[in-house]
């Protein structure tokens, strides 16, 4: 498949210019580094010592089973929250001005069971790029099992997908850890877009976290607590985070306001540039909701993370009235959600919509 061309505009006549300039002009006003401050670096460093304590607790004390069970549901929400609030600022290089620890906060993905190589691909230059188009946007693939566009087959399930993808979403982590990175490796690209070659550190990065995963996650736990323990502990964990992580990044894009451009099929070339593409495809949800904020990494705030995915998310509810200005001067459309669970609504309705068309 052909890479899509986004509309031509002359740089300082575009959109975009005109967001970057204004939002520029506030971090030199402000003072202020668009990357992390001591607030994030304060909830990196209170995520991961929440991690580490229940996994040391899980592993060598042997809670009672109740308490297990609540400790497995507490760290796939604190691994979930890490993956919002720490791994995506890095992976973006915006978690620190320094590169190491940007790659040190990129890692933690590694740790996790994922890889940050197959992770920069697909989601910072392919989705972040090309969202919501079919065919190209990895994210919007979750075939035969879902129908997230209408340019893809209906099929007869897909009738019942707004019942069922809660359950296919709390698969979601066990897919990845076990599949989905291995998929991309041999085949060579994620879905039509070939990887870039691997270098010998990122083939080593890659084998060697996927061994330290199963040695932290599988391994050291099924011969300290026995492997039934394991199998239901580690299902509770991969659940909670799975269906964590699917339901947000879901909600961004996958709801009805949000549009899923389809190229020209002779030239490939699409109607808007790129900025008003991203407006177009994404939608915000809750950003009045101090909590929902804190927990999910500023990933409510999705329209100011695409714009300016290389600014820390601590700085989005700030550049959030920025581009909301410049999107009612412009005529350009603002999708949002007033809260959490009217995205979540519209997400059932547009799986609905679709399974049904």
């Amino acid at each position: 498949m052909s890479v899509p061309k986004f509309a031509a505009v002359r740089q300082k006549e575009s959109f975009h210019y005109e967001l970057k300039r204004r939002v520029n002009e506030y971090f030199e006003q402000a003072g202020t580094a668009p990357t992390g401050n001591a607030t994030l670096f304060t909830k990196a460093a209170l995520l991961t010592g929440a991690l580490l304590f229940l996994y040391v607790h899980l592993v060598f004390f042997t809670p009672p089973t109740g308490w297990a069970i609540l400790e497995c549901v507490l760290m796939g929400g604190v691994g979930a929250a890490i993956g919002f609030n720490v791994m995506h600022d890095g992976a973006h290089g915006s978690f620190s001005k320094h590169g190491w620890l940007n790659q040190a906060a990129a890692f933690t993905l590694n740790v996790f069971g994922g890889n940050s190589f197959m992770w920069n691909m697909k989601h910072n230059l392919i989705h972040h790029m090309y969202t919501n188009i079919d065919g190209v946007d990895d994210d919007i693939d979750a075939q035969p099992w879902l129908r997230l566009s209408e340019t893809q087959p209906r099929r007869a399930l897909h009738r019942y997908q707004h019942y069922y993808f809660w359950f296919l979403y709390a698969l979601f982590y066990l897919a990845w850890v076990v599949m989905m990175d291995y998929q991309k490796y041999f085949k060579g690209a994620i879905g039509s877009v070939p990887l870039k070659k691997m270098t010998w550190q990122d083939q080593l990065t890659f084998w060697g976290f996927k061994v330290l995963y199963l040695g932290l996650f599988v391994a050291l736990p099924i011969y300290t607590v026995g492997l039934l323990p394991w199998v239901i502990g580690f299902l509770i964990f991969a659940a909670v985070a799975g269906f964590s992580l699917s339901l947000v990044f879901q909600l961004a894009h996958t709801v009805e306001p949000a549009t899923f451009p389809v190229p020209d099929q002779e030239t490939f070339s699409l109607e808007d540039e790129w900025a008003v593409h991203q407006l177009k495809t994404t939608a915000n949800f809750a950003t009045n909701n101090k909590l929902v904020t804190w927990l999910l990494g500023g990933l409510n705030f999705q329209v100011e993370h695409h714009l300016f995915p290389k600014i820390s998310h601590v700085h989005y509810p700030a550049i959030n009235k920025i581009i909301k200005q410049a999107c009612a001067e412009f005529d350009v459309v603002y999708n949002e959600f007033p809260r959490m669970r009217s995205a979540v609504l519209s997400h059932v309705l547009f799986l609905r919509q679709l399974g049904r068309a």
